[in-house]
């Protein structure tokens, strides 16, 4: 048996994979092959900003990716520069590279085209808006439920939360 509940994280998760299958059409359709949807949409995340791995990591939402191995491999194929910071070795700061900046460009005219596409359907602004405050009622509850996951498991021994 389903309910609205499980079917809406269900769906979450689905709308994601075809997400991710619309941008590897479109890398394919301009013969882009060194770079995958996932590395796109963490480059597309970099935008005009530099920033640390770990800031990266923050920003966006890569199911079953490895952040730091993505960036390597963009760095490779000349899709971001990175640099260590003078201050901490350990930290590695990342940007576009010229080559970065025309797929950023190419994705952003995709995400215009698909605004346009959707002009004078059913998904209008305000079903759209809708939407989005459902997804970060989502967010906060499930942000809240592992908080309170990790919490309460530390208990003293007299049973309430420290």
């Amino acid at each position: 048996m389903t309910t609205p509940y499980f079917d809406a994280i269900q769906l979450i998760e689905r709308l994601h994979r075809y997400f991710l299958d619309v941008v590897k059409v479109e890398l394919d359709r301009k013969g882009i092959q060194d770079i995958n949807n996932v590395q796109s949409m963490i480059l597309y995340n970099i935008g005009h900003d530099e920033m640390t791995v770990g800031e990266l990591t923050l920003r966006g939402y890569y199911l079953g990716s490895n952040v730091s191995y993505n960036v390597k491999k963009m760095a490779e194929n000349g899709y971001i520069e990175q640099e260590r910071s003078v201050h901490d070795k350990r930290s590695i700061r990342v940007k576009l590279s010229d080559k970065g900046k025309d797929l950023y460009k190419m994705l952003s005219d995709m995400f215009t085209r698909h605004e346009a596409s959707i002009q004078g359907t059913e998904l209008t602004d305000e079903r759209i808006t809708e939407c989005i405050k459902t997804m970060n009622m989502f967010e906060r509850f499930w942000s809240s439920q592992s908080q309170f996951t990790g919490l309460a498991s530390i208990e003293d021994d007299s049973g309430s939360n420290l």
